[in-house]
């Protein structure tokens, strides 16, 4: 049987998430409307670049037009609400630019790209920061701590769009050992080939090393100070004073220091659909950042709304995932100040 300090602090978080869900989807719907442009000039500017002997009339039926066809003569407030309803019952329209191409299509063909980019690099970064820094927690004092410790601070303050375009200085302009940008050959049409999966392959590299790369300090930092209190635990100190072993010290305290760290990784995850935006503009790779920029500059409504939905939906579901694991395992989360 389910307690009921659990279902009560589930429910206040989903009910305060759900509140946030909104007030978030509102601030993005506002943002947009505060854009100077909107998508009718820009189609109207492309018409006229096709069609420069256009006459006053036409321009105003095609505008009417356009307006009709994408809900923008309604009023504002009716505007909002059917954004909001659409939101939650998962249509995210059609796009502006894009003409008769649904927003769903759209995302689908970029989210894969993302997830191939950003989370493997995340658990890269993750595995290999957890392991350095616990080590260099546990030889606290010793040269290995103070130069891990000096290397994490400095790559934890490197934006990883700038280490981005440093490794496109180095290896692609100044080395030529790596492609400039894209995700394969313009030449190339996706497939299932060994040809087609090396591309891929080559071409991922350099933006798969500036997100592992940038991400690696800021895991080694927080494990190294986890690591540092855990051996000043009691049951540490305990375990040493009766002669455990180094491994069994270092295996203990390892997996005790990992909890927070699971969090932290459960968030990156989470907000792994929204992409590396700036590393895929850089590397102009076609993952969500990308078509999320195309799409402002372009001030496409639903297609930055729909990515913004998917976005924070999957934030909050790794949120609410993280606090219903926390409350299972830990009773004093969910009662707070409640007696036992």
């Amino acid at each position: 049987m389910i307690p009921k300090s659990l279902l009560k602090y589930l429910g206040l978080r989903l009910t305060f998430l759900f509140v946030t869900y909104i007030v978030a989807l509102t601030i993005i719907f506002i943002l947009l409307r505060l854009v100077p442009t909107n998508p009718v000039d820009r189609l109207i500017t492309q018409l006229l670049q096709f069609n420069p002997n256009m006459t006053p009339e036409q321009i105003r039926e095609y505008m009417k037009a356009y307006y009709e066809l994408f809900g923008l003569d309604k009023p504002l407030w009716m505007q909002y609400l059917t954004y909001l309803f659409k939101a939650f019952t998962g249509d995210l329209g059609y796009s502006y630019i894009n003409v008769g191409r649904k927003v769903s299509d759209i995302i689908m063909s970029a989210l894969p790209w993302t997830l191939f980019l950003v989370v493997p690099a995340t658990l890269a970064a993750w595995f290999v920061g957890n392991a350095i820094g616990a080590y260099a927690g546990y030889k606290r004092g010793s040269l290995f701590e103070k130069t891990v410790l000096t290397l994490s601070l400095v790559l934890s303050q490197t934006p990883y769009y700038w280490l981005a375009m440093l490794l496109l200085y180095a290896f692609a302009y100044r080395l030529n050992v790596f492609p400039p940008g894209q995700a394969y050959p313009p030449t190339m049409v996706p497939n299932l080939s060994l040809q087609f999966i090396l591309a891929v392959l080559y071409h991922y590299i350099l933006p798969f090393l500036s997100i592992f790369i940038a991400g690696l300090g800021g895991w080694a930092i927080g494990m190294r100070v986890l690591t540092i209190y855990e051996l000043g635990s009691d049951h540490i100190q305990f375990a040493e004073a009766l002669g455990a072993k180094e491994s069994v010290l270092f295996r203990y305290m390892f997996r005790n220091s990992m909890i927070p760290q699971v969090t932290g990784l459960a968030l990156s995850l989470g907000g792994a659909v929204g992409g590396a935006l700036l590393t895929e503009i850089v590397f102009s790779y076609p993952g969500m950042g990308y078509i999320l920029n195309r799409a402002i500059i372009q001030t496409d409504y639903p297609v930055v709304q729909g990515v913004f939905v998917i976005l924070i939906a999957t934030l909050f579901i790794a949120n609410f995932i993280v606090d219903f694991v926390y409350a299972l395992i830990d009773p004093r989360i969910r009662i707070g100040g409640e007696k036992i």
